[in-house]
C-alpha cells in the first residue's frame, strides 16, 4: 500500500502552534533569558488568525452563521486579513471598516482576500458616525444575514487566547516563564494568555505594552477613562481611544507606554539583529523590553516572553521605508538613512 500524502486540509489547519525563539543580540546586555513568540508564523502572517477561527467557529457552533452570510468586522489590518483568509474557506462574505491610519500595504491585503473595504477616518471619536466602530456598526444593521465580531467587545476574544496561546506558552517555557509582555489594543491576545498562566503561576508578571496618547495604561492604574490622554499616534493595533471590554485589566500587572519613533527604530533593530522581519507592534513590544530592563525590572534567572504579533511586510510604506520614516522626523543626526543600495549605471 502507498504511503499516503502529507498535507494539511486547509490552510486553517496552520493556525496556532507558533514558535518560541530566544533572542540573543539585541538582549545581549539584558538581565535574564529573553524569547519571541512568533505570531507572524501563522498563516496569515499575525496572532489575529487565532481569533477569527474561533470566534467564526464558535458563531457557527451557535448556529448564528449560516452558509452565505457576511462576517463584518473593525480592523487595523491585521485582523481583518484573517477574517478575510477565515471566510473564503469557510464561504462567508467579508466586510471590512478599517482606520485610516492603517498601512496602504494593509489595505491592498485586505482587497487582493476578496473583502470588501471601507476605509474610516483614525482622528475622530469612538462615537463618531464616520469612525470604523459606528461604520461597522451601521453595515451590520443594514446587510441581512450578517455578523458583526465586534472584537474590542467580544469575550471570545479573550478565550481563543486563554485556549491556545497561553498553553503554548506554558508547554514551550515548560512552565518557566517569569513574565509575558504583550501589546494591548483589543486586550484579546494578553487577557487570554495572562488567564491562562496566571492560573498556572499567580506569580507570573504580565506587562501590557500602550501607546502615547492612548487611555489604556491610567485606566488600568486609576480604573477611570481620561479623554485628556487621547491624541493622535502613529502605531498600528496598540492601545485605544476606548476602554474595550476585551482587556481583562485584572489580570495585567502593568503597563509600560511607548512612542512612536522609538517603536519604528526598534522594529528595524529587531529585524537587522536577530532576522526576525518584525512589524510596528512588534517594534512597540521589543521597545518596551528595553525600557523595563533600563528600569531594573528583570533579574539574571527570569524567562522573559514576548509576543511578537505581526510581520514586517505588512509595513513597507511605513516603518521599513525610508521616504515615510524621514516625513515622520524620525531620522536624525543619530540615525541616518540607510544608504546600503547601490545602482550601476
Amino acid at each position: 500500500m502507498k504511503d499516503s500524502i502529507q498535507a494539511i486540509d486547509n490552510v486553517l489547519d496552520l493556525i496556532g502552534n507558533t514558535p518560541l525563539v530566544k533572542l540573543n543580540r539585541i538582549t545581549h546586555d539584558f538581565k535574564g533569558n529573553f524569547f519571541a513568540k512568533v505570531e507572524a508564523f501563522n498563516p496569515g502572517h499575525s496572532t489575529k488568525d487565532r481569533i477569527a477561527l474561533y470566534i467564526i467557529e464558535e458563531a457557527e457552533r451557535r448556529g448564528i452563521l449560516s452558509p452565505g452570510d457576511t462576517i463584518i468586522e473593525t480592523t487595523s489590518g491585521n485582523t481583518g486579513f484573517s477574517i478575510a483568509m477565515v471566510s473564503i474557506i469557510k464561504g462567508y462574505d467579508c466586510i471590512l471598516a478599517v482606520s485610516s491610519k492603517s498601512s496602504g500595504d494593509k489595505i491592498d491585503m485586505l482587497k487582493s482576500m476578496g473583502a470588501k473595504v471601507y476605509v474610516c477616518p483614525a482622528h475622530v471619536s469612538a462615537d463618531d458616525p464616520r469612525s470604523y466602530y459606528q461604520v461597522a456598526k451601521r453595515i451590520h444593521e443594514e446587510t441581512k444575514g450578517s455578523v458583526y465580531i465586534n472584537q474590542y467587545f467580544n469575550e471570545l476574544n479573550i478565550d481563543a487566547h486563554y485556549n491556545t496561546t497561553g498553553p503554548e506558552i506554558w508547554k514551550q517555557t515548560q512552565g518557566r516563564i517569569t513574565h509575558l509582555v504583550a501589546c494591548s489594543g483589543t486586550g484579546g491576545t494578553i487577557s487570554g494568555t495572562a488567564r491562562f498562566l496566571k492560573e498556572r503561576n499567580p506569580d507570573i508578571k504580565i506587562i501590557g505594552v500602550d501607546a502615547y496618547g492612548s487611555v489604556l495604561k491610567k485606566y488600568h492604574e486609576t480604573r477611570e477613562f481620561d479623554a485628556k490622554e487621547i491624541y493622535p499616534y502613529r502605531i498600528e493595533g496598540l492601545g485605544k481611544n476606548l476602554i474595550p471590554t476585551a482587556t481583562d485589566f485584572d489580570s495585567i500587572d502593568m503597563f509600560v507606554k511607548v512612542t512612536d519613533e522609538d517603536s519604528a527604530h526598534t522594529a528595524r533593530e529587531v529585524s537587522k539583529t536577530e532576522g526576525l522581519f518584525v512589524g510596528y507592534t512588534s517594534g512597540a513590544a521589543m521597545q518596551a523590553l528595553k525600557q523595563l530592563d533600563e528600569s531594573g525590572e528583570f533579574s539574571e534567572n527570569d524567562n522573559i516572553v514576548v509576543i511578537f504579533p505581526d510581520h514586517g511586510s505588512r509595513y513597507m510604506s511605513k516603518i521599513y521605508s525610508d521616504k515615510w520614516m524621514e516625513e515622520q522626523g524620525f531620522f536624525d543626526s543619530k540615525t541616518e538613512v540607510a544608504q546600503n543600495i547601490q545602482y550601476i549605471k
